[in-house]
């Protein structure tokens, strides 16, 4: 997106509670007005997770079996930031999604695709100093959803980040650039904002690239502010 492309504002840069093309939104979303709550010391603190709350194989989703997963191996990294642009380390980011063939390890999900023995799609690790984290995962494969006539999720990577406090709470998808099925998701198109729908873009980095191993990917989470990373429309 070129640097002086018009943003929409900040109600079209986070997804609407109620977004008609996404049909399930019709039974979750509040049907009264929402009711303000004064932030607390338990809204404005982080919680306490104790030191032991990330295994060390937890960042790799491809050792966490006896054998390796099918699939291609990529790394997903960068920095979680706060509003001004600070790190913010020693904070939990978790990450769960489909393997490599498009199919969850969850019991709701039977679509006849392969199911991977050495797969279960779930990871989380704790930013460092620089407010970096890092996975060693395979690419997520497409699936269909059943949302309307032929409807299938774009390949997307789940994030959940608890930031400085739980005030900062995000649960947002990573997306993968020239997807075919961006266009057509409505998810992803629930965010309005052009310029907001790229920042839940992965980007691409031969750099980070490690040869003969693994390609790379960079997600850069913004919580709060101006070039938040997009969550659900706060009214």
């Amino acid at each position: 997106m070129p640097a002086d492309a018009p943003r929409l504002g900040r109600h079209a840069a986070h997804p609407p509670l109620d977004s008609p093309d996404y049909r399930s939104t019709a039974l979750r979303h509040p049907k009264a007005p929402l009711v303000y709550l004064p932030l607390t010391v338990t809204e404005r603190t982080g919680p306490q997770l104790g030191s032991d709350r990330v295994g060390p194989l937890d960042r790799d989703l491809t050792r966490q079996h006896r054998g390796d997963p099918i699939g291609q191996r990529i790394t997903v990294s960068g920095r979680l930031l706060d509003e001004t642009g600070r790190p913010i380390s020693d904070s939990l980011v978790e990450i769960w999604q489909a393997n490599a063939a498009g199919r969850y390890l969850h019991r709701r999900d039977t679509w006849p695709a392969p199911l991977d023995p050495n797969f279960s799609g779930g990871g989380r690790c704790v930013t460092d100093s620089d407010g970096r984290y890092a996975f060693v995962t395979v690419k997520p494969g497409p699936y269909p959803w059943g949302n309307h006539p032929n409807a299938w999720r774009p390949a997307h990577i789940h994030f959940s980040l608890l930031g400085r406090a739980f005030a900062q709470r995000l649960v947002t998808q990573m997306y993968f650039p020239g997807d075919p099925l961006l266009p057509h998701d409505p998810i992803y198109n629930a965010v309005r904002d052009p310029a907001a729908r790229e920042r839940m873009q992965a980007r691409f980095s031969l750099e980070r690239s490690q040869e003969n191993w693994a390609l790379a990917w960079e997600f850069d989470i913004v919580l709060r502010g101006a070039d938040a990373t997009p969550m659900e429309e706060e009214h």
